[in-house]
């Protein structure tokens, strides 16, 4: 993991997002997630014999491809609703790519809340799970 803190390339665009705007659009997609959990329990249940890893399948769609997959093309559901989008560090005019959202999950997942803890210790408000990423979640003006 690559820790960059090189500052952005013009860092008066955009305005640097507070914990609360991003636990609004996490409280967002989390109930997006768990709807759909219940609506493919829903339908998984019409059927006899469902085997497990269909199950199983479904279950790490949803949560381990849901977040990275839709922060690599500029925000998932909630951070659109919101308004937020996750660029990179170095040049905010570009989304991050599919590892650097990889990453940022990984990084997210393992340490949970405790990456949040940064946010408000840097001018850019920047998560420990950006940091490793190369990200930043901005609001455009």
């Amino acid at each position: 993991m690559i820790i960059t803190m090189n500052e952005p390339t013009n860092p008066d665009i955009n305005i640097y997002l507070s914990l609360l705007k991003r636990v609004q659009s996490i409280l967002i997609d989390n109930i997006l997630i768990i709807s759909a959990m219940f609506i493919i329990a829903g339908i998984l249940s019409n059927y006899e014999n469902v085997p497990d890893w269909v199950r199983i399948t479904s279950f790490i769609m949803l949560v381990g491809v849901y977040e990275p997959l839709l922060m690599s093309t500029g925000g998932t559901i909630g951070n659109r609703l919101m308004k937020l989008q996750v660029r990179q560090y170095a040049d905010e005019t570009k989304r991050i790519n599919i590892f650097q959202s990889y990453s940022r999950y990984f990084v997210k997942i393992l340490l949970g809340w405790l990456s949040f803890i940064t946010i408000h210790m840097n001018k850019h408000k920047r998560g420990i799970h950006d940091l490793a990423a190369g990200s930043v979640m901005i609001q455009k003006k």
